[in-house]
């Protein structure tokens, strides 16, 4: 079972750092804490916690400089601002600054609980994610967008990255059409069912040696496509 993740809690006033501490413990949930920006920033280097609730306004650093000087310093745990600015422009500067979050105070139990365990939801997604795949005479890297094979390059489109990523993340799998439409297009598109055919028939064009014959990408009748890795398969 994957252990929850460790929150530091920057708030500089006690009763509120006190009800954050004791609200996220009571769910299982490792906290450190923090009275100052300068404190957090101290902490948050040395001890690397999971996921950041940050207050804003704080003496010494507010927030915002502490976010921005993590980031610098290539921090990437999650920071969910905790404030009572609500304007627009308050939000903005806060997701500006690095943030991945923002909640107004007050706030209730119920939802700081459930950004929580958005926020954590997306880091082990994350540390989930392929960045290289080689199988083959073929190489995918995934962060630069780029495909070969051998040393030719490979011209993958967006959608072809994106539908290869969801096959290797489910080897053996079968991914149907509405589930590669869900994931690759969104709910806000509305492709048909013969769009995600059609761009499996460019990848099979690219990737297999015989596209007549696939020996990856194969076709589960009624149901949708599987992704059988070769032997030789690495992944990074």
């Amino acid at each position: 079972m994957t252990p929850l993740p460790r929150i530091l809690v920057v708030e500089d006033e006690m009763p509120m750092r006190t009800v954050l501490r004791d609200c996220l413990e009571r769910q299982g949930y490792r906290v450190l804490l923090a009275t100052d920006g300068s404190n957090a920033l101290d902490r948050a280097v040395r001890e690397k916690p999971d996921l950041i609730l940050l207050d804003i306004m704080m003496p010494k650093l507010d927030g915002l400089a502490v976010c921005a000087e993590l980031r610098r310093l290539g921090n990437r745990a999650p920071v969910l601002f905790l404030t009572a600015r609500g304007r627009v422009e308050d939000c903005v500067a806060g997701l500006d600054a690095g943030g991945d979050d923002y909640l107004i105070k007050p706030f209730s139990r119920e939802e700081l609980l459930a950004r929580v365990r958005a926020l954590w939801r997306r880091v082990q997604r994350q540390a989930r994610e392929l960045t290289t795949v080689a199988f083959g005479k073929i190489k995918i890297d995934f962060v630069r967008h780029r495909a070969w094979r051998q040393e030719t390059p490979l011209e993958l489109t967006p959608k072809e990255l994106a539908m290869l990523r969801l096959l290797f993340e489910n080897p053996g799998e079968v991914i149907s059409r509405d589930r590669f439409l869900d994931v690759v297009w969104g709910y806000a598109a509305f492709p048909t069912t013969r769009t995600v055919d059609r761009h499996i028939v460019g990848l099979r064009q690219k990737l297999e040696d015989d596209p007549e014959h696939p020996r990856y990408i194969t076709t589960v009748h009624g149901s949708g496509y599987r992704l059988d890795l070769p032997p030789e398969v690495t992944t990074g």
